[in-house]
């Protein structure tokens, strides 16, 4: 018994690409995005600097601090991303409104 399978059509098959993201003209979305992009770049920072730091044993340490440390410098990044940061928001708002004036 060879019972062979009908052939599928090629959408069937092959998955759809992702949406693309629609423009927007906001630039309080472009500020948040900048600041986001920011934020994930200095918690990058953060993790390598601090990863040679040895916890105290006296006040901390443990597999608390351990555990908790990336969340803790996740909230610093994400502080010092929106207050100012190292310029990154900024370069990174502008480059988004500068695309999509481009697209227009």
């Amino acid at each position: 018994m060879d019972a062979t399978l009908p052939a599928l059509p090629l959408s069937a098959t092959t998955p759809a690409p992702p949406p693309a993201p629609g423009p927007t003209a906001d630039p309080a979305v472009a500020k948040k995005t900048g600041q986001d992009f920011e934020s994930f770049f200095l918690s990058q920072v953060f993790e390598n600097m601090f990863a040679g730091t040895d916890t105290d044993a006296l006040f901390g340490g443990g597999t608390g601090e351990t555990v908790y440390r990336s969340l803790l410098l996740q909230q610093y990044s994400k502080v010092a991303a929106k207050h100012g940061g190292i310029g990154i928001a900024d370069a990174v708002q502008r480059e988004i409104l500068q695309m999509q004036e481009k697209e227009k």
